[in-house]
C-alpha cells in the first residue's frame, strides 16, 4: 500500500526532528561521533539546498506560464479586473486581521515585560549573544538592502517602483523580483486578450502546454519530498541553541499563539462565512503543501506545490489558482506581518520604549506595506523589521534582531505555514465568488 505524500513528509519530519536531537546531544561529546555527527548534518544541508534549489527552479518558468494561461482563459479584461480588485481586496483584509491580532495578544501577553517594567533578563540576552557569522552577514544585508532610514512613502514608491522592473529578465532571475515578473506577465496576457484569438490562439497554446509540463515536473520533484524535507529538518534541529530559547519563551509563545489562532480560527471563520466551505476539507486538501511550506520555510518555493493542491485538491480552476496564488506567494505575508507587529513591540518592550496606540497604529501600517515587498524566503522578514524598529526610533535595533535570528527558524518555518495557507482561501474564496464548485461537498 502507497502512503500518501503528506504522511511521508509528515513521517520525515518526526524522523528529521528526532536525529537532530540524537545528532545534538552526540555532538557534544568530543571525539570520533562529534565529526561522524558534522559530516552527517554537512551532507543534509547540500542535501536540502538540492531539493530547495529543484523548488526554485521552477518558479519562474510556471508562475509566467500559469499567469499567462490563466489570463487569457478569461473572457477578456473585465474578468481580469475583477479578478483583481477581488484578490487585492480578500489579501488586504486579512493582512490587517493577522497585524490587528498579533498587536492585541503583545500587549495583552506583554511577553517582554516583568512586573510592569522591561525584562532585564531579555535585553541582557540581548547585549550578551554572540552572532554567528551567518547571523551577522544577514543583519549587514538587510541593512544595506532595507534602506532602514527611508520613510513610509519611500518604502511605498518603492513597492512600485520594484513593481515594474527595468529589465524583466533580470526580474526573472532574482528571487526578491518576482513582483516584477507577475506584472510584466500580466501586461503581456492582458495584451494577449485585446487581440483577435486566431492571431494569439498559437502563442497562447504555447503557454498552456508549457504550464501543464511544469504541473507534471512538479508532481515529480514533490515526489523526492521527504527525502527534501528531512535534509532541510535534521540541521535546523541540531543547530537550535536552547539557551536563548529560555529567556525568549514567552517572546516565542506569543508568536506561536497568534499564528496558531490566525490560521485555525480566524482563516477558517473567512472561508466557512465568504466561501460556505468546511475548513477542515480545505486543510486536508492543503496538507502535502503546509508541511512543505513549513519545512522549507519559503512561500516561494512552495508555490508549485501550492498550486497543485488548490487545483487537484480543493477544485479551484487554474484561472483562478493561476493568478491569485503567484501573487500572494509575493505580496501576502499574513504570517509576516503578525510577526513583526508582535517582534517590534516586543523589542519595544524589552528596551524600555514607551509606544503610545499612534506610535502602535503607525507600526501596524508598516508592517502592512513591508510585509507586501518581503521576498518569500526563509529569514526575510528581517530586512522588514529593521526598517520598522528603526523608523520608531527604538534603540537596539541591530543587537536585538541578532538574538532574535537565534529562534527564529522555528517561527519562520511556522509563519510561513500560516503565508501558504492564506494564500490557498484566497484562491478559495475567489473561485466561490466566480462560481466555481470548490469542495463541493463540504458545506454540511
Amino acid at each position: 500500500m502507497k502512503i500518501k505524500a503528506h504522511w511521508q513528509i509528515l513521517i520525515s519530519l518526526v524522523l528529521a526532528t528526532l536525529m537532530g536531537l540524537l545528532f545534538r546531544s552526540m555532538g557534544k561529546e568530543p571525539g570520533s561521533a562529534t565529526d561522524f555527527v558534522n559530516g552527517v548534518v554537512a551532507t543534509c544541508e547540500v542535501i536540502g539546498k538540492l531539493f530547495l534549489n529543484l523548488l526554485k527552479m521552477i518558479i519562474v518558468p510556471l508562475v509566467v506560464s500559469s499567469v499567462i494561461a490563466g489570463i487569457t482563459s478569461l473572457h477578456g479584461v473585465k474578468g481580469f479586473g475583477r479578478l483583481l480588485s477581488k484578490t487585492a481586496g480578500f489579501y488586504a483584509l486579512t493582512s490587517l486581521l493577522a497585524i490587528c491580532l498579533g498587536l492585541v495578544l503583545v500587549n495583552v501577553i506583554q511577553p517582554g515585560l516583568v512586573d510592569g517594567g522591561p525584562n532585564e533578563e531579555i535585553r541582557a540576552a540581548f547585549d550578551n549573544h554572540e552572532a554567528t557569522d551567518a547571523e551577522k552577514a544577514k543583519v549587514a544585508g538587510a541593512k544595506v538592502s532595507g534602506n532602514e532610514q527611508a520613510g513610509f512613502f519611500d518604502q511605498l514608491s518603492g513597492f512600485f517602483i520594484r513593481m515594474v522592473p527595468s529589465n524583466v529578465v533580470s526580474a526573472a532571475a532574482n528571487n526578491g523580483q518576482m513582483l516584477g515578473l507577475i506584472f510584466f506577465s500580466l501586461l503581456f496576457a492582458i495584451t494577449m486578450t485585446r487581440l483577435p484569438l486566431p492571431q494569439v490562439a498559437p502563442l497562447r497554446d504555447i503557454f498552456v502546454s508549457l504550464n501543464d509540463v511544469m504541473i507534471k515536473l512538479t508532481q515529480g520533484i514533490m515526489a523526492l519530498a521527504p527525502i527534501g524535507v528531512y535534509a532541510l529538518i535534521v540541521p535546523v534541529v541540531y543547530e537550535t541553541g536552547g539557551g536563548l530559547f529560555v529567556s525568549l519563551g514567552k517572546y516565542f509563545f506569543t508568536v506561536l499563539l497568534a499564528l496558531g489562532i490566525h490560521m485555525f480560527v480566524v482563516m477558517p471563520l473567512v472561508i466557512r462565512v465568504l466561501a460556505g466551505v468546511n475548513p477542515w476539507d480545505h486543510f486536508r486538501a492543503m496538507r502535502t503543501a503546509l508541511l512543505t511550506a513549513f519545512s522549507t520555510a519559503s512561500s516561494s518555493a512552495t508555490l508549485p506545490v501550492t498550486m497543485r493542491c488548490v487545483q487537484d485538491n480543493a477544485g479551484v480552476s487554474k484561472s483562478t489558482s493561476s493568478f491569485t496564488l503567484p501573487l500572494g506567494a509575493t505580496v501576502n505575508m499574513d504570517g509576516t506581518a503578525l510577526y513583526e507587529c508582535v517582534a517590534v513591540i516586543f523589542v519595544a518592550q524589552v528596551m524600555g520604549v514607551d509606544m503610545p496606540m499612534a506610535a502602535q497604529f503607525m507600526v501596524v501600517i508598516s508592517a502592512l506595506l513591508t510585509s507586501v515587498g518581503v521576498a518569500g524566503i526563509p529569514s526575510a522578514s528581517l530586512v522588514a523589521i529593521m526598517i520598522i524598529l528603526t523608523s520608531s526610533n527604538i534603540p537596539g535595533a541591530e543587537t536585538a534582531v541578532v538574538a532574535l535570528l537565534a529562534v527564529d527558524r522555528l517561527l519562520d518555518m511556522s509563519r510561513t505555514a500560516v503565508n501558504v495557507f492564506g494564500d490557498s482561501c484566497c484562491a478559495l474564496v475567489i473561485a466561490k465568488s466566480e462560481g466555481e464548485k470548490v469542495l463541493e461537498n463540504s458545506a454540511s
